[in-house]
């Protein structure tokens, strides 16, 4: 009898040794590329994740990232959602304010609409589950601090571009000038761009662009540290505007009345070949090289990257940035699951995959710069790859209840100011009063 009794034992001990490696597969061990936190996926139940998205066919790092989630986890079937990129968040929250909302994982496309989700209560907050998964949200460069709203933060960054210089080395080689460097005050700058002017007619060429946005020259303003885009005093912009108009005035720089009513895009300016230095977002660096690549830009070859220029005493390799997120909806019925595929594109291992497409993803090591700056097409000196390396990042747009009104104050002020329509001192006042009205 007791023969018998050990034997089932036995058995019964084999079957549930077997049982648990059946549930294992599929599931990565330490240091996989795609981390698991014990979401709701670890029971092994085939589940199905939907993911808002926009631009499924021109954007690059979509399904490899999806592709690499599900090899490591079999059980898990990501399906994207493509809601367009024209009124994207707008659509989105009518999706997820709805009734009967399927979507488990939300990409959040901008700060406002961010802030729009949060106030609808359409996001999970992930303060819990990023405790839990032990994340380190320093390696995001103090990004998720301009994001939390009422000590709760609502989403984690995968994509994060930031501002920085762009320059055409055949001007410079042309006018026997030196380049750019990594660290250059506004009065080097603009003493840089004057050297490379060339006002003769039918030969002209530009020392700087800005291109008719007004985060063109507004956010010079808050790169050290202490003035808000959203603070509702506007008397530090005061410097900024006399030297772009300067500049203007002295045609360092293209007009901006001319540039606003032939509605000439930022990448036809700097294609022309006759623009020195033009400030813009890294989100350029895969078109330019794609263009030049392709042939579609014949007038430029040899170009660089220099980081952002400062005011005295801030620190070279603060910029302005941009960020593109992941949030867990609220209407999940996965939630675990959705923060676990959340966790592994926001970790540094979805950066490697993002960066091997030649797009910024928001943890920036050494080897995600190290596979930008390699790429073909990407300049070959050392100060561009050097320019990919940040010191202080700051949003264009910071969290802020009323971040849309106060966008369209400071565009309209902005318009008046560069159009000659307002005095410098007229249009910050108009700021001061408009937004300081809202913020009462």
């Amino acid at each position: 009898m007791k023969r018998r009794i050990c034997i089932i034992l036995v058995f019964v001990l084999l079957l549930t040794a077997l049982a648990g490696c059946s549930n294992n597969k599929g599931k990565t061990t330490g240091g996989s590329a795609a981390p698991t936190s014990g979401g709701d996926n670890s029971t092994n139940e085939p589940i199905t994740l939907k993911w808002s998205v926009w631009d499924i066919n021109s954007t690059t790092y979509y399904q490899p990232l999806i592709d690499t989630y599900e090899a490591a986890h079999e059980n898990v079937k990501i399906e994207m959602v493509d809601l367009g990129s024209a009124d994207y968040m707008t659509v989105l929250a009518t999706e997820l304010t709805g009734n009967d909302s399927d979507i488990d994982i939300a990409t959040i496309k901008d700060i406002p609409g961010y802030a729009t989700l949060v106030e609808k209560n359409a996001l999970e907050p992930l303060n819990s589950y990023i405790k839990t998964a032990g994340i380190d949200v320093s390696v995001y460069g103090g990004i998720t601090n301009q994001i939390i709203i009422n000590d709760r933060l609502y989403a984690l960054p995968f994509r994060s571009d930031f501002w920085v210089l762009f320059y055409n080395k055949e001007i410079f080689d042309a006018a026997g000038v030196d380049y750019p460097t990594n660290d250059m005050t506004f009065e080097q700058y603009d003493e840089l761009a004057r050297k490379v002017t060339n006002t003769t007619l039918g030969a002209q060429g530009y020392g700087a662009h800005y291109h008719t946005w007004r985060s063109a020259v507004q956010l010079f303003g808050i790169l050290d540290g202490k003035n808000s885009i959203v603070g509702g005093n506007y008397d530090f912009l005061k410097p900024y505007y006399e030297l772009v108009l300067k500049q203007q005035e002295d045609q360092v720089v293209q007009d901006y009345a001319t540039l606003k009513t032939s509605s000439l895009h930022y990448s036809g300016a700097f294609a022309q070949g006759n623009v020195a230095m033009m400030n813009m977002g890294t989100w350029f660096i895969p078109t330019l090289i794609e263009k030049i690549d392709s042939g579609e830009y014949t007038d430029i070859s040899k170009w660089g990257l220099a980081k952002y220029p400062h005011a005295e005493g801030v620190e070279p390799g603060s910029t302005l940035a941009t960020i593109t997120s992941l949030a867990v909806t609220t209407a999940s019925k996965h939630k675990e699951a959705a923060f676990d595929f959340l966790e592994f594109i926001t970790s540094s291992e979805g950066a490697k995959v993002i960066a091997s497409t030649g797009t910024i993803p928001a943890i920036k090591t050494e080897a995600v710069i190290e596979s930008i700056s390699s790429m073909e097409g990407f300049p070959e000196d050392e100060g561009s790859a050097e320019a990919l390396q940040t010191a202080n990042t700051y949003l264009e747009m910071p969290v802020h209840v009323n971040s849309s009104e106060i966008e369209t104050i400071l565009n309209t002020a902005h318009d008046n100011i560069m159009s000659g329509n307002a005095t410098i001192e007229e249009g910050i006042e108009y700021m001061n009063t408009e937004v300081g009205k809202l913020l009462q």
